[in-house]
């Protein structure tokens, strides 16, 4: 039976939201996926799973909502399509850990919402949402180097994109494909 890694990112959670790592793990492991990690208690997992995307992502949904009260979108990239995600960085010669973002959304902005967004950069600050999906979901990059809150791009961009999203950093990025090359064994 094929499995297939699923890095598992859990949108919102911090603060008041929470999903407690070693619950988190247990729950998905006793569901009977494959090699539940996490990763920092910010909304981290991966896992190995026999089932779809699509089944994955309900049978998550589940045990978060029954266990954690935890109603938010989870979004499920694979470890493939998040190589992927790590290889097209514009950003290359930018990449401080935490001034580089990737963003997976739920489906493609308008264009008119990139633009005001993108309007708001100044100085080296930038976004880029490439033209064409990564597997199931589209993918904007951002480059905040004074960091995500403290600029009018950042401050924005979650409500100015107009889409279901979820934002991770580049030392986020680089662990999670770490981690999932591991479980993959390569």
């Amino acid at each position: 039976m094929p499995y297939t890694t699923f890095l598992l990112l859990f949108r919102g959670v911090g603060g008041p939201v929470q999903l407690p790592v070693a619950e988190l793990r247990a729950a998905l492991t006793k569901a009977g996926f494959k090699q539940a990690t996490t990763y920092i208690n910010s909304g981290n997992a991966l896992v190995r799973s026999a089932l779809s995307r699509e089944e994955t992502l309900a049978n998550v949904a589940e045990i978060c909502l029954k266990k954690f009260k935890y109603d938010r979108p989870i979004f499920a990239p694979s470890a493939a399509e998040w190589a992927t995600v790590l290889k097209r960085d514009p950003f290359p010669q930018k990449a401080e850990g935490k001034h580089v973002h990737a963003v997976l959304l739920a489906e493609k902005p308008k264009p008119e919402a990139v633009a005001k967004l993108q309007a708001l950069a100044v100085g080296d600050e930038a976004l880029l949402v490439l033209d064409k999906p990564i597997g199931a979901y589209h993918v904007c990059y951002l480059h905040t180097p004074n960091g995500l809150i403290a600029c009018k791009l950042g401050e924005k961009f979650d409500k100015g994109i107009g889409v279901v999203n979820t934002a991770r950093n580049w030392n986020t990025v680089v662990k999670m494909q770490e981690l999932a090359q591991g479980l993959e064994g390569k």
